[in-house]
């Protein structure tokens, strides 16, 4: 029986010995990466330094990653989809390469673990006509199952399980795949990217069909090891070039390798997980293993979360928080859960999960008071908001249509419906529901463009509010307060909105005392209570520049620009939604103040 805090520190004192530096885990929630919502793999903090910046910790790093990801969310309740779990890596950062990197995988599965290398198999890239097939790993695969005394044939990629090489004896161990399986990147249209090579562990169950093989997702073959290897450039033109620093990215989740070191075939019943679902099941009056396994990994994720810094809203990753509790929610009525019970399982997590994220003991209380304010508001129009999707269920089956939009979009407005819990409700009842009518629905209350809406919908709802167009006008008076009190040198490098407060990154050398904060707070609130208008002329670049408009990402802008001036305080080009006057914007609060990167400071703040 192995545990998890067993595992950390196993994988991380094997890679200690191999000179790698641990280092902490990173927030959920991605501090310069507005193209994602959510950490969902240990490289995503680490990406400017596989790009080449110099990592403070060296070439060679280890850690456990906090990760979220909620695309195949519907598949949580069987027995291996979590949307929150941990992830072990190690990183070379153009240093090592797939000679040390394969075989140290084996050494710490093999060797450390115990695994029985006859129940492993591997995947690799198959290669297309701009990237050859992955031979060199193949090579490093076969000969390190050959002193295991295991024949490792490699899998003819057009006839499923045939191997091309014709070894005796056994099935293939080895399967060439495509880039859907075996290819990481680029992040964005160009960069590093680069084949991987996953390592699947057969759990012994018979396989869907003839065919079957790592990669399928029947259950036989569960992944437990990804070797990336960042080897490649790719250009504008859509072709590719060696990398100059080639590196090495690893992960292994924790939750699914305890689950299979210790025999079992269900990752609930991992030590981090199945106190959780054993507090669902105290409380339940039913038993219904997908809904309390839903219950238990959406409480626990909503908890991680919101140790984090997150609240529950609808926008952004605190529409992920409500979707997680919502759904929770209604889950738990569904076997018998009647009272007020989210804290009571996201305590259950916190005691778990506490020792290796302090932040949940930090953070304890609020977590305990967010869950208890979006359970109460829930429950009191869940009850009405089921019966109206009864009566609508009942009149769309008479006539055989997806529930339209506007009574999607009703459900969503009046009774807190996330979209995609009707969405699982109406697949039930063998029904589907109007998207594109809910959007339509949704922009025409909320103002937004239907792209900007359906663009960030799934994590979020893209948002225009009058309290967003406060923040908007904030941001001009704090940056026109921080360039008063520290100096003209500060400029804006970064901002993130939303309905609930304002995050601002600026250039500063170093932390603000508590006096310049006061100052700048003064700064804005004066401006406020001054109740300026705030007053908008469209001219080219070169005129604003002329004004002294102050702007920093002149390549955005187009031949005409926006420059909004607040009273002799702040002139500045922008393309955001703005109030009128200053005066009904309520009072600013900075909450935090803290780094960003290096020359980089940032602040969080409110309007009260």
């Amino acid at each position: 029986m192995i545990t998890a805090k067993e595992l950390r520190e196993k994988y991380f004192e094997f890679f200690k010995k191999k000179e790698h530096a641990l280092i902490p885990s990173a927030s959920l929630v991605p501090e310069n990466d507005p193209t994602i919502l959510f950490t969902t793999a240990g490289m995503h903090p680490l990406v400017p330094y596989l790009m080449g910046q110099k990592h403070p910790s060296g070439k060679r790093i280890v850690n456990v990653q906090k990760c979220v990801r909620t695309g195949d969310i519907d598949d949580v309740g069987d027995t291996m989809h979590l949307t929150f779990f941990e992830m072990l890596g190690n990183w070379s950062l153009g240093d090592y390469f797939k000679k040390e990197s394969i075989p140290w995988s084996w050494e710490f599965l093999v060797d450390e673990l115990g695994i029985d290398p006859g129940k492993l198999y591997i995947t690799v890239y198959e290669g297309d006509e701009n990237v050859p097939r992955d031979d060199e790993s193949i090579k490093i695969w076969q000969g390190l199952f050959k002193k295991a005394s295991i024949s490792a044939g490699v899998a003819d990629s057009s006839s499923g399980g045939s191997m091309d090489d014709k070894l005796p004896g056994d099935m293939p161990r080895i399967f060439p795949l495509g880039r859907e399986d075996n290819w990481w990147g680029p992040a964005g249209k160009t960069g590093p990217c680069g084949p991987d090579s996953e390592m699947f562990y057969d759990v012994g169950k018979d396989g869907c069909s003839d065919a079957c093989c790592p990669g399928c997702s029947c259950g036989k073959y569960v992944e437990i090891w990804n070797n990336v290897f960042m080897e490649y450039n790719k250009k504008e033109d859509g072709t590719y070039e060696p990398l100059a620093q080639k590196n090495v990215d690893t992960g292994m989740g924790v939750e699914r390798t305890v689950t299979i070191l210790n025999g079992e075939d269900c990752v609930f019943e991992s030590d981090t997980i199945r106190p959780v679902l054993d507090k669902v099941r105290e409380l339940a009056d039913q038993k219904s293993d997908e809904s309390e396994r839903i219950i238990a990994d959406h409480i626990r994720s909503a908890a991680m979360i919101i140790s984090d810094g997150v609240v529950p809203s609808n926008l952004d990753q605190g529409y992920v928080v409500r979707k997680l509790i919502r759904r929770a929610i209604r889950h738990a009525r569904l076997i018998g859960i009647s009272d007020m019970f989210c804290s009571k399982v996201a305590l259950a997590v916190i005691n778990i999960m506490r020792g290796q994220y302090p932040e949940l003991k930090d953070n304890k209380d609020q977590i305990i008071s967010e869950f208890d304010q979006e359970e109460e508001k829930f429950t009191k129009t869940l009850k009405k908001g089921l019966k109206k999707f009864k009566d609508l269920v009942s009149k769309e089956a008479m006539s055989d249509q997806a529930i339209n939009g506007k009574d999607v979009f009703d459900l969503f407005q009046t009774y807190g419906f996330p979209l995609e819990m009707t969405r699982e409700m109406a697949d039930e009842h063998d029904l589907s529901v109007d998207e594109k009518g809910f959007y339509e629905e949704f922009n025409k209350h909320q103002e937004l463009s239907r792209t900007a809406t359906q663009g960030r919908f799934k994590g979020g709802l893209a948002d225009n509010s009058e309290q967003t167009t406060k923040y908007h006008t904030t941001a001009h008076l704090m940056l026109a307060g921080l360039r008063e009190v520290l100096g003209k040198h500060v400029q804006q490098k970064g901002s993130n909105i939303t309905a609930e407060r304002l995050r601002f990154d600026f250039s500063h050398p170093q932390k603000m005392t508590d006096n310049q904060i006061c100052d700048v707070q003064d700064f804005v609130n004066d401006a406020i209570v001054s109740d300026y208008d705030v007053e908008c002329e469209e001219m080219n670049v070169d005129e604003a520049k002329e004004k002294h408009a102050v702007g920093v990402f002149d390549s955005k802008y187009g031949d005409k620009v926006k420059v909004y001036t607040i009273g002799n305080l702040s002139k500045e080009i922008c393309g955001g939604p703005h109030v009128e006057r200053t005066g009904d914007m309520g009072e600013f609060k900075i909450i935090k103040e803290q780094p960003a990167s290096a020359g980089v400071r940032r602040i969080r703040a409110v309007l009260e």
